[in-house]
């Protein structure tokens, strides 16, 4: 691989190698998994760990620095609306005991930014700071469903993941989805992710039609009663749309 980008760029890309599951990595992992040269690498960490951006541990490999998980906090489109939705997640934990999740789109994926396990909920795949495709989880569904019509076209036109047996490809079939999730506000992806979980998920809107993020509950697939929980999330949705809306510029 050639070494191509400023400093700055080389540097970021070497961070974006660490994920979940590869949290801990080597000057030799970095180095190949990059495709620079040690020396590069070498230097790169030197300056990222100095600035605190990466840590060593007592074995040598690097992890992530606090550093960056500070910087991150302070995402005005994440801190602003995380502040504004965690009471009604907290209810929305509270009254279902399930998993409540908070959502932005960026680009043709979900961000999660705010997550609450449920008491003996079912196990989730996603977390904050992960990515997901659009077209599989409730969020993303949601999301997908109000955003530009290029930009829903690019999606569906792009490979479409498939998860589990039930996740829906067919860009047609998620056309009618997606038109059907405008009508009624609630996206529900039924076992398209995993098999054991369905997620119900409403958008949040900062002006009419417009969807800046979306609120999900992931429960289990068994005994789920969906016309019980999509009202709930519907009005959560309304309710984080509501307060969100009179902190927007004028």
């Amino acid at each position: 691989m050639a070494i191509t980008g400023s400093v700055t760029i080389r540097s970021l890309r070497l961070l974006e190698l660490f994920t979940p599951a590869s949290p801990r990595l080597t000057l030799s992992d970095l180095s190949r998994k990059s495709g620079y040269p040690l020396s590069t690498v070498h230097r790169l960490t030197r300056d990222l760990i100095e600035w605190g951006a990466l840590e060593r541990d007592s074995s040598g490999r690097f992890t992530v620095g606090l550093k960056l998980w500070e910087i991150a906090s302070l995402a005005p489109r994440g801190t602003m609306l995380r502040e504004l939705a965690m009471p009604v997640m907290e209810d929305l934990s509270q009254i279902t005991r399930e998993n409540v999740q908070l959502g932005i789109a960026e680009g043709t994926e979900v961000v999660f930014v705010e997550r609450i396990a449920g008491q003996k909920a079912v196990p989730v795949q996603t977390r904050v700071g992960g990515r997901f495709p659009l077209t599989a989880s409730g969020i993303g569904l949601a999301l997908l469903a109000y955003m530009p019509t290029d930009v829903q076209e690019q999606v569906l036109a792009g490979p479409i993941e498939k998860f589990t047996e039930r996740t829906v490809t067919d860009p047609v079939v998620l056309r009618r989805t997606l038109a059907e999730i405008r009508r009624s506000e609630v996206a529900i992806s039924d076992r398209q992710v995993t098999m054991d979980a369905v997620s119900v998920a409403a958008p949040i809107f900062d002006r009419p039609g417009s969807a800046v993020a979306a609120v999900s509950l992931v429960v289990s697939a068994e005994g789920a009663s969906l016309n019980a929980l999509a009202p709930l999330v519907r009005a959560a949705g309304r309710t984080i749309s509501r307060a969100l809306r009179p902190r927007q510029p004028t």
